[in-house]
């Protein structure tokens, strides 16, 4: 069981880029766990965490429902956004400037094999890092992600998450509002979820600009606490 996972912060990417090298690895994970099965081998599978910024784009998971999205290709294209339609799980999402996404490609057999465990913990880990700024995050019952005054007519949500798992190997994860313009989730209904408001670290604090470098570092402490794991820095000039 390999519980060291690779860390790498790819910065500003684009949407389909970063997915794209997502899929790589999460094949090679994949495939080392198929050939060991097939050869009766015991190879060591790797774990990897990505951190991204993208331009603004809007995602579909694919359960999703596309009258979710309420622009047209046209007015997308005026605002500088894409859209894809994607194959985590969940609806529709928006990701963009000023956001934290965190893309966890683990082997769970390295630690454990509970899907509904792992998105707990993925809460668990925002929750603690909002807990750093004395911001009481929560969750919401059937809804995935992290929310603020669950149950009051002023519930909002700070951090969203979809996943994708297939032979015990993750992808995609959470994105976590930092500084970002919160404006363009009025294009869309954000995660299918009518009547319910989405707000941000920045929003919060009440501040003009929250250090995501330091929202990152609370991050990885407490997911290496929580998963009980050693991260790796390696170099993203090779990515």
């Amino acid at each position: 069981m390999n519980k060291k996972i690779q860390l790498l912060d790819l910065g500003f990417k684009d949407y389909k880029e970063t997915w794209d090298f997502q899929e790589q690895l999460f094949k090679e994970i994949v495939d080392i766990k198929i050939q060991n099965r097939r050869e009766e081998t015991s190879v060591e599978t790797p774990n990897y965490f990505l951190f991204v910024e993208h331009p603004h784009v809007y995602t579909l998971g694919k359960s999703g429902d596309l009258s979710n999205l309420l622009l047209s290709e046209k007015q997308l294209s005026e605002k500088g956004a894409t859209f894809y339609k994607i194959n985590r799980g969940g609806d529709i999402t928006y990701h963009g400037p000023g956001q934290i996404v965190g893309y966890p490609i683990l082997d769970l057999e390295n630690f454990f094999t509970d899907i509904h465990n792992y998105l707990r913990l993925l809460e668990e880990v925002i929750i603690l890092t909002l807990e750093e700024y004395n911001i009481k995050g929560v969750r919401s019952e059937g809804e995935t992600g992290v929310w603020i005054d669950v149950g009051t007519p002023f519930a909002r949500k700070i951090c969203a998450m979809g996943v994708r798992a297939s032979r015990w190997v993750t992808m995609h994860g959470f994105a976590l509002n930092v500084n970002a313009d919160l404006g363009y989730f009025d294009n869309i209904i954000p995660c299918g979820i009518k009547g319910k408001a989405v707000t941000s670290l920045q929003v919060e604090l009440g501040v003009e600009k929250v250090n995501e470098a330091e929202v990152k570092e609370k991050i990885i402490k407490h997911f290496s606490q929580l998963f009980e794991v050693e991260f790796m820095t390696l170099n993203t000039t090779s990515v």
